[in-house]
Order: C-alpha cells, then sequence, then structure tokens
C-alpha cells in the first residue's frame, strides 16, 4: 500500500531542477553562479585578554568554519570568506612582481594573514600581531563591508565614522558612476 502510494504522489511531482552546490553546503542559485557572501551591519563586542571576539552569528554563517583574517586597511582586521580570500589571491597573483608598490601591498597583506576558525562560542582568536596592527584592546565594532568583515577598536572607528560622514556628500559625488 505504502509502495502504491508513494509511486501515485510521484507522477504528481513537476520536474526538479538541480542548481551547483556552492560553498560550504549551501544551496547555489540557478544558472551555474554561486551565492556570495554578503556581508552587512555593524555590531558592538568586546575582546577578552586572549584576543578572542565574538562574531555576530549572520556572519558566522557566512564565513563558513575555516575563513583567512589579516591586516586590512585604515587601522582594521579583514576577515574573508575562504572563496573571497582565493579569488582576492588570484588577483595579487597577477600583480607584476617587478613594480615595488605590488610587492609592498602583497607583503604587507599576506604577512599578516592567518587561517581562522570559530570555537564553540562562535569567537575567533585574533592573533597578537593582528590586534596590535588594530589596536584591539577591550571594546570593538564588527562591520560587514560587502564580501568581508571588518573589526575595529570602537573609537578608532568612531573616530573614521565622524570624519568620513562629514564627507559623505563629496565622496559620493567624486564616485559619480555609481548612480547612487
Amino acid at each position: 500500500m505504502f509502495h502504491e502510494l508513494a509511486h501515485s504522489k510521484r507522477k504528481k511531482i513537476q520536474k526538479i531542477t538541480w542548481c551547483k552546490v556552492g560553498v560550504c553546503g549551501k544551496l547555489g542559485v540557478p544558472n551555474g553562479r554561486e551565492r556570495r557572501a554578503m556581508f552587512m551591519g555593524e555590531y558592538s563586542h568586546t575582546i577578552d585578554q586572549k584576543g578572542r571576539l565574538i562574531i555576530p552569528s549572520k556572519f558566522r554563517e557566512e564565513l563558513g568554519d575555516q575563513f583567512v583574517i589579516t591586516r586590512g586597511m585604515d587601522q582594521c582586521v579583514f576577515v574573508y570568506p575562504r572563496t573571497e580570500w582565493e579569488q582576492l589571491e588570484q588577483k595579487l597573483k597577477s600583480l607584476p612582481f617587478t613594480k615595488k608598490d605590488a610587492r609592498a601591498f602583497t607583503r604587507f597583506f599576506f604577512s599578516g594573514a592567518a587561517e581562522a576558525s570559530f570555537d564553540k562560542q562562535g569567537r575567533v582568536n585574533i592573533p597578537s600581531t593582528l590586534c596590535e596592527h588594530a589596536k584591539l584592546e577591550k571594546d570593538c565594532v564588527v562591520i560587514g563591508v560587502s564580501r568581508r568583515v571588518e573589526i575595529w577598536n570602537k573609537s578608532i572607528w568612531e573616530d573614521y565614522f565622524a570624519e568620513s560622514q562629514s564627507s559623505f556628500s563629496d565622496i559620493a559625488e567624486s564616485l559619480e558612476d555609481l548612480d547612487l
């Protein structure tokens, strides 16, 4: 009887379209294009004396089990999902090593990089060199910036934000191609 019921239900099922599976077992989108991580928002957290910082759960989902943490610009720390890091690595490899600026930037970026993962409490252990670079001591801000996460010392972030906010219109105007 069960077999007959299952068979009759199969006849009613529409054609299933499979999509390419994305990173970490997450479903892709039709046309074979993988869904890319999208980080946005601002969260306040504290870093403990051992350099452990809680990352918001929304960000943890997108970062996956293994990700890369490195020096960022403007005195912060950048955090990349593996797929984004690998794409960035390919771009940096394509820079001409004969150019002094390309070598310097690549050294800066890769020498500070470390593979990372979360502990059971959703914390990441930030290496001391990165804590020193970003002056991470107690109060931190974790922000989503499209394809990466940034970790800031709270007071440095507030100063940066206040300075940038006052010139936001000018910055937007200089980027007129964005058509905001």
